[in-house]
Order: structure tokens, then C-alpha cells, then sequence
């Protein structure tokens, strides 16, 4: 999977980049889902964790392409 990513233009640095949006992705999403739904705290929380798991992922896609990369 990794080497199809390197094939198709993906770099490591694309990756490292959607980890870091996604960090700030999921603090934007609590904050909006704090403000502007009824559901409360609980409902932010889960917005936000659900969105912050993804950064974990990314880096570790990232790290997979730059040794992919460093192959080549």
C-alpha cells in the first residue's frame, strides 16, 4: 500500500501535513460542536476525539513513505 502511495505522487511531507491539519481539525470541530449544538460537552468531546484519532494515522503513513522514500 505504501509503495503504491509513493507511486501515485503522495509524500511523506503530504502526510506530516494532513497529521498536523487533522490536529487542528479536531480542535475546530469541538469548539464548533460546543458552540453551536444543544448536545453539550459530551457531544464535543466525542467530535473531537473522533476527528484527533486520525493524526496518529497520518504521521505513521508518513513515516512509512519516508522510508519508502529514502529507498529510492
Amino acid at each position: 500500500m505504501i509503495a503504491k502511495l509513493s507511486e501515485m505522487g503522495v509524500t511523506s511531507e503530504m502526510a506530516y501535513g494532513a497529521g498536523s491539519a487533522s490536529i487542528g481539525l479536531s480542535f475546530l470541530s469541538w469548539l464548533l460542536s460546543l458552540k453551536k449544538e444543544e448536545a453539550g460537552l459530551d457531544r464535543a468531546d466525542r467530535w473531537g476525539l473522533f476527528i484527533g484519532e486520525w493524526a496518529p494515522t497520518f504521521f505513521a503513513i508518513g513515516l512509512a513513505l519516508r522510508l519508502e522514500e529514502s529507498k529510492k
